[in-house]
């Protein structure tokens, strides 16, 4: 496994539209493997393929229950509303109002390329909708109503 680099808004790649995955191959494990590690590394709940510059239709989450593989992922159902500060690893430093669906029923494939269904609700909703547009070239910046807020970083000694 390694750390890939993380593609900072800018980059071309974060807004081109996803391909996807056809099937699983160990060239497409070890990127599920690299993502894992990298969303960790850099405390992240959440990574998409573009943002290691590799475009596929694949996602990484764990809000902290437990690392989340979406393959080909999907969302076939959405309700309720909640807005929330919502950050991203390719958009260091800033943070954004946004609106987003309360509840969300998505489906995917998971490692073994077997169709899944995951019901997210608050976060894992938010996350979801969040690590899905990155699949179709939008970023969370597209979204906020009141633009981007400058974050500090946390204090490293904390």
């Amino acid at each position: 496994m390694a750390i890939r680099n993380i593609r900072i808004d800018g980059d071309d790649i974060l807004r081109k539209k996803c391909r996807p995955v056809e099937e699983m191959t160990p060239k497409i494990q070890e990127l599920i493997d690299d993502m894992l590690e990298t969303m960790y590394e850099a405390d992240g709940v959440g990574l998409a393929a573009p943002q290691v510059g590799i475009l596929k239709r694949l996602v990484v989450i764990d809000i902290g229950e437990g690392p989340l593989v979406l393959i080909n992922p999907e969302i076939i159902e959405k309700s309720g509303e909640q807005t929330g500060m919502e950050g991203c690893l390719s958009l260091p430093g800033k943070a954004a109002e946004i609106t987003r669906p309360n509840h969300v029923v998505c489906k995917a494939l998971n490692e073994d390329m077997e169709e899944i269904t995951v019901e997210g609700e608050e976060l894992l909703a938010r996350a979801i909708c969040h690590e899905l547009d990155h699949l179709e070239g939008i970023l969370y910046k597209d979204l906020a109503k009141n633009g981007l807020l400058d974050v500090e970083a946390p204090d490293e000694e904390e």
